[in-house]
């Protein structure tokens, strides 16, 4: 009998709950504002009037994943075996916003260096050239990916490496600039919250579209909500919260079951679950000195070097290859003492402002702190397991490159939490 009166009362406040939902709000709201304003009672969108654009909302753009955002247990959770102490525990919040559900594949950087090599000098094609010499070395007949790698079509997608950060940031603002393009031109997200590019063969109905494809160097307004906000690195915080994905840990209001020393359960490399992929890795590392990939007819993670940017899998926010693969480049200044300086809301080191390069004796090569290192995160084929935890950090000269970094992007969740 209580279970019934239980079920009973859960099936009332569903029925109640579904009753309010279906009722819509009186107020405007961003995505439906009303005809006129509510300051001044004038109508929106009158000849030489405040123009008011249709707006569906943000729509996801290519190859991006909604990370929602939330309160997290920023910091190392592995044994500070470098002993840096440079990135301990505390509380953060983070805003929603999306990234890249893989790296940027060699397909990918090919792609911008073949648009650049059109409208763009060859002094700007040069810099933007990954070094495919990071592969080389006097002592291992690596010679092959100094020569293939980046360009033969068998590692089509496999992550880029060789790139700086300085050459990932300037590929992310030439992504803005041709996702925008794009969307211009009549290709843009679906209803459904995808995203196609697909051109339509007739004019845009939207009129900033239309007069955007009509200038060549013209491009919709902000305000019109038709392009999308500028794709970037993400910040060290971003990163690592979308990392730890610990969205699949938590059950009834805002309790979580466990927290995660990589981006899955548990403190195992290999996948936990019965059936045929029981016991296979679930990333791309080192397991120790000289031990790459196992042994041949039972290779551990099925890669001598990097792997296929969608070859384990995902994360509980749809995310691949946030532990190991290639390291990634995050926004972040390298700083040790960024935990207890940085805000606890969307928290970001910056170059120039607070613990400043100055106060660090890098002149007598007391200190190797300035305002160029960059950090990056993730661990890679080339690293053993414990840099696969997202607390981990390191950093490097945002000039430098090397065979284990690559990068992937990111962008704002504008106006939304969910």
């Amino acid at each position: 009998m209580i279970q019934k009166y239980h079920l009973k009362q859960a099936a009332y406040v569903l029925l109640a709950t579904a009753a309010l939902s279906a009722c819509k709000s009186k107020h405007p709201t961003s995505v439906q504002p009303g005809k006129k304003s509510t300051a001044t009672g004038i109508a929106y969108n009158q000849k030489d009037g405040f123009q008011v654009k249709k707006f569906a909302g943000q729509k996801a753009g290519p190859n991006l994943v909604f990370i929602e955002g939330g309160r997290f247990t920023m910091g190392a959770l592995e044994e500070d075996v470098m002993n840096s102490r440079d990135n301990r525990e505390r509380t953060v919040s983070i805003q929603s916003f999306y990234m890249d559900e893989t790296e940027m594949a060699n397909v990918h950087y090919l792609e911008y260096l073949n648009a650049i090599t059109r409208d763009s000098s060859e002094e700007v094609v040069r810099a933007a050239l990954p070094d495919t010499t990071v592969w080389s070395n006097p002592l291992s007949f690596n010679d092959s990916y100094v020569t293939q790698y980046l360009r033969y079509p068998a590692f089509r997608y496999y992550p880029v490496v060789g790139v700086s950060w300085v050459q990932a940031s300037d590929y992310a603002r030439w992504r803005s600039d041709a996702v925008n393009s794009e969307l211009a031109k009549g290709g843009g997200p679906k209803k459904k919250g995808g995203f196609s590019l697909k051109r339509k063969s007739k004019q845009a109905e939207d009129p900033a579209l239309a007069e955007a494809s009509a200038a060549p160097a013209g491009k919709p307004s902000l305000e019109s909500g038709t392009i999308l906000p500028d794709y970037r690195l993400p910040t060290e915080a971003e990163w690592e919260y979308a990392a730890k994905a610990l969205i699949g840990t938590q059950y009834m209001d805002e309790n979580q079951i466990n927290q995660r020393i990589y981006p899955w359960d548990g403190s195992s490399v290999r996948n936990p679950k019965k059936g045929r992929k029981q016991g296979q890795m679930l990333a791309n590392f080192k397991r120790g000195r000289g031990d790459y990939a196992g042994i041949a007819g039972r290779s551990n993670d099925g890669a001598i070097i990097t792997a296929e940017i969608y070859a384990y899998p995902a994360n509980d926010f749809g995310l691949y290859n946030m532990a190991g693969n290639v390291n990634e480049w995050v926004y972040d200044v390298y700083r040790p003492l960024s935990y207890q300086d940085v805000s606890d809301l969307n928290p970001i080191r910056r170059n120039g402002y607070m613990d400043e390069a100055k106060n660090y004796d890098a002149k007598n090569n007391q200190s190797l702190i300035n305002d160029k290192l960059r950090v990056y995160k993730g661990g890679s084929w080339n690293d053993v397991a414990y840099w696969l935890s997202p607390g981990t950090r390191r950093f490097l000269d945002q000039d430098s490159a090397t065979a284990l970094i690559g990068f992937r992007c990111a962008m704002i969740g504008v106006g939304r939490n969910k």
